[in-house]
C-alpha cells in the first residue's frame, strides 16, 4: 500500500507541477558552504551533541556530522543547524 501511495503522489506532483519535496513530504535542504544548514520537512530530532545530528523523517532518517554543531533554530517542521559540517547522509528506510 506504501508503494503505490508513493507512486501516485509521485504522478500527481509530476502532472500539477507540484514541488515534490512538498507532496512526497522529502526533506528541503540548503547548505551554505559547509557552516550552515536548514533542513525543511523534518519529524523531530533523534539524537543531538556537537559532533552528531539525527533527524526523523517521513520515511528515514537524516545524519549530520561535523564539529562544534549548534542548533541555531527549531521548529515543528524546520530546523538550522550551524558548525563545521562534514557529512550529511540519507538513511532510506524500505518503503515495502
Amino acid at each position: 500500500m506504501k508503494r503505490w501511495s508513493h507512486r501516485f503522489r509521485k504522478v500527481i506532483a509530476d502532472v500539477l507541477d507540484l514541488p515534490q519535496d512538498v507532496t512526497l513530504e522529502m526533506p528541503r535542504i540548503t547548505m551554505i558552504g559547509q557552516i550552515q544548514m536548514y533542513i525543511e520537512n523534518h519529524r523531530g530530532v533523534l539524537q543531538f551533541n556537537e559532533k552528531e545530528l539525527r533527524l526523523l523523517l517521513t520515511r528515514g532518517q537524516l545524519l549530520i556530522r561535523g564539529e562544534n554543531l549548534v542548533i541555531q533554530a527549531i521548529l515543528p517542521e524546520e530546523v538550522l543547524v550551524a558548525g563545521k559540517i562534514s557529512d550529511v547522509q540519507y538513511i532510506d528506510e524500505d518503503l515495502d
